[in-house]
């Protein structure tokens, strides 16, 4: 097989992704690798100043953009997201359920307010948006969703049990919502290991060069790129329900 065999096989010409926690880190370099790949890409996040950051970053790349202000964590805000997403686009063809938060606290000094917190943005709001523009894409043309979970949820740490127990259940969510809008919905989730993104701040210095992994360190934030490139494309056709480790291999 030549090196043409696959032309067009990451090609997202025409397509329109919506991306939340799409103004930094991993969000951010997936809304502009979807944008160099051809598609027209919708910035969803809190702060409506960097998502219109972004979204002037993918019209530079001659891509439409848009950027909606949205708490992902509450149902009324993800429902109204969802709407003036449709409004402005006529379709979402990608989804990316990317907004999500790992504080580390003691389990013993969790507070049901940050307990329902947690929560509410790794897996109550992503199951909400998810869900209902699977209902969407398998009534219109169809369409590939996919959540960012966390090494947290395959490789539980002592500090984030909230975070791990809400990831696993976006793990879980992510098999059944496969199975369930299936087969003209894919769905799978990116099950991200240590990113260097703004979060990565707050770590010791040792933590922000190597990790407990088969690489031996965190990732840069672009090499989540290939992965997120092939679950939303073609090459990936025949994959869904899958949970695809991209974490430099931990254990």
């Amino acid at each position: 097989m030549g090196e043409n065999s696959h032309p067009g096989l990451f090609d997202l010409s025409g397509k329109v992704a919506l991306i939340t926690g799409g103004s930094r880190g991993l969000g951010r370099q997936m809304a502009l690798a979807f944008a160099d790949a051809g598609a027209d890409v919708i910035v969803a996040s809190r702060k409506i100043a960097a998502c219109e950051e972004v979204a002037e970053d993918v019209r530079a790349k001659g891509r439409r953009a848009a950027a909606i202000a949205v708490h992902a964590g509450k149902w009324d805000e993800v429902d109204a997201l969802i709407e003036k997403a449709y409004a402005a686009f006529g379709r979402i063809d990608i989804l990316v359920a990317n907004a999500g938060m790992s504080p580390a606290v003691p389990a013993h000094e969790v507070t049901e307010a940050l307990f329902d917190s947690v929560m509410n943005l790794n897996f109550k709001g992503p199951f909400r948006l998810c869900a209902q523009v699977a209902h969407r894409m398998r009534e219109g043309d169809g369409g590939v969703i996919i959540a960012t979970s966390s090494s947290g949820a395959l490789v539980p740490a002592p500090s984030t049990i909230p975070y791990g127990g809400a990831k696993a259940a976006l793990n879980a969510m992510t098999v059944s919502l496969a199975h369930g809008y299936g087969p003209k919905v894919r769905v799978n989730a990116i099950s991200a290991g240590p990113f260097l993104t703004d979060i990565s701040k707050a770590w010791p210095e040792e933590m922000r060069e190597t990790s407990d992994n088969a690489l031996g360190r965190p990732g840069r934030p672009e090499e989540i790129v290939g992965t997120a490139l092939w679950l939303a494309s073609e090459a990936s056709s025949f994959v869904t329900g899958a949970i695809v480790r991209c974490d430099g291999g931990m254990h």
